[in-house]
């Protein structure tokens, strides 16, 4: 990738996503009956946030990128929902 992303910008895009995820993890908890699978799937899917997250520690700038883009069109998709 072409474009610079700083490592700072990239995290915020992570914590925007994993933000969703634990509020949708929240929402789930305080359901009258909590779908199993769907809890499951939150909680992978914010793992995976805390593993790119934890990526980003020793990111060069493509990898930088390369995160920053798909949290991006995820963050995008998300809020679709």
């Amino acid at each position: 990738m072409s474009e610079h992303v700083t490592p700072e910008a990239a995290e915020r895009l992570v914590q925007a996503v994993s933000s969703w995820y634990a509020e949708e993890i929240m929402k789930e908890r305080r359901a009258g009956t909590p779908d199993a699978d769907r809890m499951a799937e939150l909680k992978r899917q914010l793992a995976l946030c805390g593993a790119d997250q934890q990526a980003l520690q020793d990111a060069g700038p493509e990898e930088t990128a390369e995160i920053a883009a798909r949290y991006a069109a995820l963050a995008r998709e998300l809020e679709g929902k």
